[in-house]
């Protein structure tokens, strides 16, 4: 077996300064950072957007379709074609549970089958967060309890999209969000394509 793999690893951080911190999921801080070799020598500044994480789900029904949301993001200035997700809300919180927490509050859905596709951290040169990806299947109707839909959320259009579909979609460029490419392909190279 192949010895290739990340490894975790720190630098020294000489001083970290906060450039925006509120109540909401993200912070933004800039730390002035070492190298081990040398770490009473010069430093240097790296930005660091702080996030707790997320779980996405892709969730394949008995025809082989997935449950698709096209949701507005701001930053973007477009309507995404994206599978159903959540922020890791509480410290030390399973990405499991907030899959299964998810599907349900998103798409008014349960699973029976849960099967980890990967886990991968989103742009680690900037950003501390981290998507864990899971397949459902085995899927069921349920409600989505009293959590209420908010904001860009209130405004989601759900839909069915044959994998094969979203698959071609991803490869020529008409679905571009990475969550769902890394998703798609993930479930494709665990699970073969049919």
């Amino acid at each position: 077996m192949s010895q290739l793999a990340d490894r975790s690893e720190s630098w020294p951080v000489v001083a970290s300064t906060d450039l925006h911190r509120d109540g909401w999921v993200v912070a933004f801080r800039s730390d002035q950072v070492t190298t081990p070799q040398d770490p009473e020598g010069q430093s240097f500044r790296r930005l660091v957007m702080e996030h707790p994480g997320a779980a996405m789900v892709l969730a394949i029904d008995e025809d082989e379709r997935v449950f698709c949301l096209k949701q507005y993001r701001h930053p973007a200035q477009t309507r995404f074609v994206e599978l159903p997700a959540g922020i890791c809300d509480h410290p030390g919180e399973d990405p499991l549970d907030v899959a299964i927490r998810e599907l349900r509050e998103e798409a008014e859905l349960e699973a029976t089958e849960w099967h980890h596709l990967l886990s991968v951290w989103a742009s680690p040169g900037v950003s501390e967060e981290r998507h864990h990806f899971y397949l459902a299947r085995g899927l069921t109707r349920t409600d989505r309890g009293d959590f209420l839909l908010e904001h860009e959320e209130a405004d989601m259009e759900t839909l069915w999209v044959p994998l094969d579909e979203l698959r071609e979609a991803i490869l020529d460029g008409r679905v571009t969000d990475g969550p769902v490419a890394l998703a798609v392909l993930a479930h494709d190279a665990r699970f073969g394509t049919r």
